[in-house]
């Protein structure tokens, strides 16, 4: 048989004496004139049983011959079969096989996938990864369309050193300007949002015009109102939700507790219960949960709708970081309605590789001269910011551990703990010296530290043989580096869901340590920033810490050469199976 696979991977089986047109798989109704071909004289040992022809295929039989004298073909080119319904009677012998191309050595259409990504740098950064990975290991064509504030450097600069790689073209879409409808005072979710729905006539032109036009649209969590826009076109769409699982469990069961608890979430006193996972303490609830009269959550709850649209679920994790948050998601059957039982994969860690560089940034040459495992790097993320008043404090305890450090430190926003989300990458350094340090700070501390005023290459850092310890704010993007690095935490939330992250990585996987009161809530004093230095760097819970993130680390480096392969290809067949039911309807 010649095969051309341009026009999809799906052969129609039939052996039938009933004549059937139609056949309906995982929920898709797929008419016999859809696929490719439809094959008639294949010969199996038993009339009752679909799954005997291919595991003869799977065993290698190619060429044999079958009890009925048949020969065993395989087409060339075909890397799997996969049963997607088993016969139900003799009679009824037709099958839906998908089919895995080795696509380099057939050379047809490329599936095209556009990955949409919302304003900041916590987001662009993994789905410009991700974008990378399906390209070089699943042969797609990919296209990110990135949504862009004009006040982040840190975000124009990335972009602008990824445009020239012809293999992950970037589209830039400005946000539109959304003055006139959101208050200044916003909260950050909202201001997200109001931009991508806002923007979504410029996201549809942009889309159709594109030669070919994607098969697929990703989109992270905040760009789910762009799901119009697919379903008008006949894309799959897939949201790709760039923290955790756990996280991913307390989203799409917010509407439930919307109905189920009285008064505001941060007023109850016992933990929210999400089937099957773990629950979530009132004072970790993701921000927009903390005031529910604010426009805020309201948004934040069309979020949750938005991630049951899609046809999949994608999250920057691994099975063995949260196998009871994942079995949850895919098995606990209230969660499975809510998401209206779309598959979940996991496709991280989805982390910066560190590739050493030729020319030596400042802070590397001086963490050169450090002994071994001696350096604590503080760093607050892309976008949070600290009042003068912890900034002081933190310098203090600083100083007062005696200990090394590198520290990544912005000018002060009062009591707005993500003040740089919109403005990363600005340096928070006036004439030469940043005057909101104590007076004589860098002086005292210049042989033991080392001050960042804007950008630092935190992978690098990370990955330095004299870092031991990490104060993080636990971003998700900071948390999977720190992981994937061996390196333990100082656990210093401040916005979004980095309270759960936060709970996660000192309760739970215990490679981290926090303060006794959330940063949030109350000025972390210099004594309490002294002790939690010392104990990372010279304490027996500091050293039990770094053992246990070194495990994780190589639990991450399997999931990247095993599990994560898995999940890829499972991905890769719902995808395919998802793009020629809506491309053919």
């Amino acid at each position: 048989m010649g095969v051309n696979y341009t026009n999809g991977p799906y052969v129609f089986l039939s052996k039938t004496k009933t004549k059937r047109e139609k056949i309906t798989v995982n929920g898709f109704t797929i008419n016999s004139s859809r696929c490719k071909f439809k094959i008639d004289t294949i010969g199996f040992r038993g009339l009752g049983f679909s799954n005997v022809h291919l595991g003869e295929i799977m065993n290698d039989n190619c060429g044999k011959k079958n009890r009925d004298g048949k020969t065993i073909m395989k087409e060339r080119n075909v890397m799997e079969y996969d049963i997607f319904t088993k016969f139900r009677t003799p009679l009824e012998n037709a099958l839906i096989i998908s089919v895995h191309l080795s696509f380099v050595s057939m050379s047809p259409k490329k599936l095209h996938a556009a990955i949409l990504c919302s304003p900041g740098v916590g987001h662009l950064v993994p789905v410009l990864l991700l974008g990378r990975r399906l390209i070089n290991h699943h042969n797609l064509h990919v296209t990110v369309l990135a949504v862009t504030t004009t006040t982040s450097t840190a975000e124009s600069q990335l972009l602008n050193s990824l445009t020239a790689d012809i293999h992950l073209p970037v589209i830039q879409i400005p946000a539109a300007d959304i003055s006139s409808i959101v208050s200044p005072d916003a909260k950050v979710v909202t201001k997200i949002c109001a931009m991508m729905r806002e923007t979504i006539p410029t996201i549809r032109t942009t889309i159709s015009s594109m030669d070919p036009l994607p098969d697929i649209l990703i989109g992270d969590i905040f760009s789910t109102e762009s799901w119009t826009i697919a379903e008008e076109i006949g894309m799959a769409k897939y949201v790709f939700i760039t923290s955790n699982a756990w996280f991913t469990g307390l989203v799409t069961y917010s509407p439930v507790l919307d109905k189920e608890v009285v008064g505001q979430y941060v007023d109850q006193t016992e933990p929210f219960k999400i089937p099957d996972c773990k629950p979530v303490r009132p004072e970790d609830v993701v921000d927009p949960m903390l005031d529910r009269d604010d426009e805020d959550y309201r948004v934040y709850l069309n979020l949750a709708v938005g991630v049951t649209l899609a046809d999949g679920i994608l999250i920057n994790t691994w099975e063995n970081l949260e196998p009871q948050s994942l079995h949850a998601l895919r098995n606990n059957e209230i969660l499975r309605s809510i998401v209206k039982n779309k598959p979940v994969y996991t496709v991280g860690p989805i982390t910066k590789n560190y590739e050493p560089v030729g020319v030596k940034s400042e802070v590397i040459e001086w963490l050169d001269k450090q002994p071994e495992r001696s350096v604590i790097y503080v760093s607050f993320g892309s976008g949070g910011t600290l009042s003068a008043e912890q900034i002081t404090e933190l310098a203090w305890g600083l100083e007062l551990s005696q200990q090394r450090f590198v520290w990544v430190v912005r000018p002060p926003a009062g009591h707005i703990k993500d003040g740089s989300f919109f403005e990363s990458g600005h340096s928070g350094e006036l004439n030469g010296q940043a005057d909101y340090l104590p007076e004589g700070f860098l002086n005292r501390t210049k042989k033991k530290g080392f001050v960042v005023h804007s950008w630092a290459p935190q992978v690098e850092i990370l990955n330095h043989v004299s870092v031991l310890g990490f104060m993080t704010h636990c971003g998700w993007n900071s948390t999977l580096e720190s992981i994937s690095s061996g390196v333990a935490m100082i656990a210093w939330a401040l916005y979004a869901e980095q309270r759960m992250n936060a709970t996660m990585l000192t309760e739970e996987l215990k490679v981290a340590v926090r303060p006794e009161v959330l940063p949030t809530k109350k000025v972390v004093g210099r004594e309490e920033v002294e002790k939690m230095v010392r104990c990372l760097i010279d304490g027996e819970e500091g050293k039990a810490m770094t053992e246990k993130v070194k495990r994780l680390k190589e639990s991450a480096e399997e999931a990247l050469s095993g599990t994560i392969c898995f999940q890829y290809e499972s991905f890769m067949k719902n995808l395919i199976l998802n793009t020629i039911c809506k491309s053919k309807t």
